[in-house]
């Protein structure tokens, strides 16, 4: 975000997000662009179906001349993700096809913008490099927008979360926050600031004289929900749309809790753009913002349940 300092932080709660769960249950299913549909192995989870909302989006010839012009020529903005994170992104019941509200926003962009939207899935650690490498425009995958990271890539703000704590169900490790993971092991994704906020929370409890957390790094969330369930670590980590979503519908909500509290380090998700290309992060700043201010952005968070989340103003480099 662009030193968005200024930028509006929601304090989002737990409670709040509990409307991740009330998601609109219209009928299940979408369109070809990817809208709607089933994730595989949750049939209980109530999917929104955004076709129409998508399909109603206009180009804008003002915003689309802002284009470079490789993009504009090949018509396609070819976006990376780890699509694993419902409900940011993950896949519909046919294993193929991506699907949430950040899968949402990026074709809603690429409408505004007169192009489509190719997602591309990867590990969570290879985004940045891939990005720098030009292997693609963009990343959208839940990345939190650091000062650390503005160093390799820029970033448009388009949400706002926070790190939360999951625990298996009854929470039998008694996991009540932070300082209640000294001596325990933790899951987390590879390459995360979930795994940077484990490594200084141990030394934060060694340092008082408590046991280390013991950091487990995959590069898959749905191994460390296996490594919860099993009891292998008693706590993993995850952003608190993903946290709440899966607590209540894994196992028809019989698997995992999500500990009360505010969420930790709370900061804004940002779409990766090249620092090189100052010209596509316009365009994406701009596309953003104008569905923003015409209401597309809100339903889009509102259908999946996310509104919480909503920024009032599409940023760049805005992260601490």
């Amino acid at each position: 975000m662009p030193s968005a300092a200024s930028l509006p932080v929601s304090r989002l709660r737990v409670a709040a997000f509990a409307a991740v769960v009330a998601l609109v249950a219209t009928a299940c299913g979408g369109g070809e662009d990817g809208a709607g549909g089933q994730p595989a192995g949750a049939s209980s989870s109530p999917i929104p179906d955004t076709t129409a909302l998508l399909a109603g989006v206009q180009k804008d010839d003002a915003l689309a001349a802002g284009l470079p012009a490789k993009n504009a020529q090949a018509g396609v903005l070819n976006l990376a993700s780890n699509i694993q994170s419902a409900p940011n992104n993950f896949y519909s019941a046919d294993g193929k096809t991506p699907i949430g509200f950040e899968v949402d926003i990026a074709k809603a962009i690429g409408a505004k913008l007169g192009v489509k939207v190719a997602h591309q899935d990867m590990a969570f650690g290879s985004l940045i490099t891939s990005l720098q490498s030009g292997r693609v425009d963009l990343t959208m995958a839940g990345m939190n927008d650091t000062k650390e990271r503005q160093g390799s890539i820029d970033f448009v703000d388009y949400f706002q979360s926070g790190i939360t704590i999951m625990v298996k169900k009854g929470n039998p490790d008694g996991v009540t926050g932070p300082d209640a993971l000294c001596g325990k092991a933790v899951a987390v994704v590879q390459g995360t600031s979930h795994q940077k906020f484990a490594a200084e929370q141990s030394t934060k409890c060694t340092a008082a004289g408590k046991g280390a957390v013991t950091v487990t790094a995959t590069d898959s969330d749905t191994q460390n929900q296996n490594q919860l369930r099993t009891g292998r670590v008693a706590a993993l980590l995850n952003d608190l749309p993903s946290a709440v979503y899966i607590s209540k519908t894994a196992g028809d909500g019989k698997f995992f809790d999500v500990v009360p509290g505010e969420p930790i380090n709370g900061g804004p998700y940002g779409i990766g753009v090249n620092k090189g290309n100052k010209a596509l992060t316009e365009s994406i700043q701009k596309a953003l913002q104008a569905l923003i201010t015409d209401g597309t952005y809100g339903k889009i968070l509102d259908a999946w349940g996310v509104t919480q989340g909503a920024l009032t103003q599409a940023g760049v480099n805005g992260g601490a």
